[in-house]
């Protein structure tokens, strides 16, 4: 029997709903949870959360909340017995680079679990445990932790999104450790504005106990900084001095390398099969972690050189006689940028960038101009095409992008994206890099009226069987 009695379980989901457990109505942004109240109860629900007076029958218990996201996240830490206490949480938050650190944190540290876009992930030889968001609700948060700690975990490596700590879906829980990875425009059809989506950020500080580590080189860093006031603050960089910085920086088609230098002094040299400058930034900030963890360098070392890259994270997929193909989620418009700068540190003298993109339907229509122009001034070529268009029509989305592409004589439109990868790939060059950006791990695309099967790497393996 579970530690809370007498409750069977704890549900904001009216259709999950068991008899004897507690459902908990919590007002979403496409629905209201006080609207299924009597789904639940006829369910078998036998206390009832609210923000406002309902009707419940005599053998139900109601209880009137000031905020039920914050009764969801108390109730469910008493229900699971404060699981929180026994693991160590790590988090990770940031524009980009939250699930490569995550995995790459996971690689390093022994005893240790991951949680984020694609799914749960507790052991690095098995697969995912699907959980919906980047950041479940608080709930199923508190039910991963409680498995963790009956199983004898020793961490938890999580991504916190911007949008899970506005909607407090991680409200009480005390991370010892945060990295910040770095703030640049995303998500602002939600946030509005970039100060509100730093804010929303900055909100994981408040949850932290030991330590954050922070990027140096980045716009917001001495923003986070004065946030994180009574924290140890680590710093990781490229370009300026920080505690942990990166020297010597070489990319190759088999991998990354650079030499680690901690307050000036060389510690040695880090070989990945990663690529891409914006992976050094993400083991930077993984390594730097688990350094503070108490790991000794040469441990990490030989696990680095080890480490196979996340899937739809920089993914290279070709053969020999194939152009390069790179499969990223990038899907903002530091993400692409980041994505075509380490595609061009690949690109042999004599070859051409070539960048397939779209952008997601009923998101920020405000990053679809500046994606286009990044793929103008960056790629020798580019092709737009549909991402997940959702409820807009693909035309208007790709109509937006095209308005902030100054020349047309180097874009291609193929909306159909199977089409699109198809013609990417086989119109380019053994010596050509194609990157095929938006989408990553995820194998569905999102239409108006359906969600279809649709992998980007796939599309690119069959492409390419036919190059």
């Amino acid at each position: 029997m579970h530690p809370y009695t007498p409750y069977t379980g704890i549900y904001y989901d009216s259709r999950k709903v068991q008899p004897g457990s507690i459902f908990v109505a919590i007002s979403g942004t496409d629905s209201d949870g006080h609207d299924f109240i009597p789904t639940a109860i006829e369910a078998g629900a036998s206390l009832i959360i609210a923000e406002r007076e309902v009707t419940v029958a005599e053998n139900v218990e109601i209880k009137i909340v000031a905020d039920s996201r914050l009764e969801l996240a108390r109730l469910s830490a008493k229900f699971y017995a404060n699981p929180q206490e026994k693991v160590d949480l790590l988090a990770v938050t940031g524009t980009n680079g939250k699930t490569t650190v995550t995995h790459l944190i996971q690689e390093l540290l022994n005893d240790t679990a991951l949680l984020g876009t694609m799914g749960l992930k507790t052991n690095p030889q098995e697969d995912y445990q699907d959980m919906g968001n980047t950041t479940p609700q608080s709930t199923e948060i508190y039910k991963v932790l409680a498995g963790l700690a009956d199983d004898s975990y020793k961490y938890l490596a999580m991504e916190v999104s911007s949008h899970a700590l506005e909607q407090k879906r991680v409200a009480g829980l005390q991370y010892k450790a945060a990295i910040v990875t770095n703030l640049t425009q995303d998500h602002l059809d939600y946030h509005l504005t970039m100060d509100n989506y730093f804010a929303a950020k900055a909100k994981l500080l408040k949850q932290v106990s030991d330590y954050v580590l922070l990027n140096a080189d980045d716009e917001y860093y001495s923003n986070f900084k004065v946030e994180a006031q009574g924290l140890k603050v680590v710093s990781f960089a490229i370009n300026n001095a920080a505690d942990y910085q990166a020297s010597e920086i070489n990319y190759g088609a088999a991998g990354l390398s650079y030499k680690l230098l901690h307050q000036g002094q060389e510690l040695g040299l880090v070989e990945m099969q990663l690529n891409g400058e914006f992976n050094v930034y993400n083991s930077l900030a993984a390594i730097c972690l688990a350094l503070e963890e108490g790991n000794s360098f040469t441990d990490l070392q030989t696990k680095l050189a080890k480490i196979p890259a996340v899937a739809g994270r920089f993914e290279i997929i070709r053969t020999e006689t194939s152009p390069i193909c790179i499969v990223d989620y990038a899907h903002s418009p530091d993400g692409l940028i980041n994505v075509l700068k380490g595609a061009r540190q690949l690109l042999p003298s004599d070859g051409k960038l070539i960048c397939l993109f779209g952008c997601g339907g009923d998101r920020d229509i405000t990053k679809r101009p500046k994606m286009g122009k990044i793929a103008y001034d960056m790629a020798d070529f580019s092709i737009v095409t549909s991402d997940n268009p959702r409820s807009e029509d693909p035309g208007q989305i790709i109509a937006d992008i095209l308005t902030g592409i100054p020349d047309l004589t180097k874009i291609k439109v193929i909306a159909d994206r199977a089409e699109a990868i198809k013609q990417a790939v086989q119109d380019a060059n053994s010596n050509d890099v194609v990157v095929v950006a938006g989408k990553g791990h995820e194998d569905y695309q999102i239409l108006k009226t359906e969600t279809i099967h649709f992998d980007d790497r796939e599309q690119v393996r069959t492409a390419i069987s036919q190059h």
